[in-house]
């Protein structure tokens, strides 16, 4: 008999109330997305090998933009003038400056997630706040956005690392 793989954190969720599970998948992408960047070089991972503005370190640095945009900007209700960073999600988002290292970027993701964790902790899934284009939207409806979001992306980070000729991530 072959020795099973440890559980993974979303799996351990399998039976937990509807938060933890939508949190332990937001959290399991979060980590896999900025897992991608590991076991590339800085070059590897500025390398634009589609048409788009898409690359590896880009990926992450536009996911700390969403994270901005859903929990500091709609969530937390801040000006965008008051949050550190793009907090649009724009094609400016993708951008990653000549001086930023991939550990810079990465670091600068986990913080924005840190965060995020911060200011939706006392927010209940079914609360609502406004959103210009929505109407209104749920804690609920947030985490499943970027649920989809970061699945998306790391699917394109896996397509990449492959395009480069690194799959395995660890």
């Amino acid at each position: 008999m072959t020795a099973q793989r440890p559980l993974d954190s979303e799996e351990l969720a399998s039976t937990a109330p509807e938060r933890e599970v939508l949190e332990a998948f937001l959290d399991a992408y979060r980590a896999e997305l900025a897992g991608a960047l590991r076991g590339v070089s800085e070059e590897q991972a500025r390398r634009r090998l589609v048409p788009s503005r898409t690359t590896l370190v880009g990926l992450v640095k536009h996911a700390a933009a969403v994270e901005r945009n859903w929990f500091f900007h709609t969530l937390a209700r801040l000006p965008r003038e008051q949050i550190a960073g793009n907090s649009t999600g724009d094609d400016a988002s993708w951008d990653v400056r000549p001086t930023e290292t991939l550990a810079d970027v990465v670091a600068e993701y986990e913080d924005v997630c840190r965060q995020s964790r911060r200011l939706a902790a006392d927010v209940d899934l079914g609360d609502t706040v406004p959103h210009p284009r929505l109407g209104m939207v749920s804690l609920r409806y947030v985490y499943v956005h970027l649920i989809r979001e970061l699945a998306r992306h790391c699917g394109h980070a896996d397509i990449l690392r492959e395009q480069l000729g690194v799959t395995a991530q660890g």
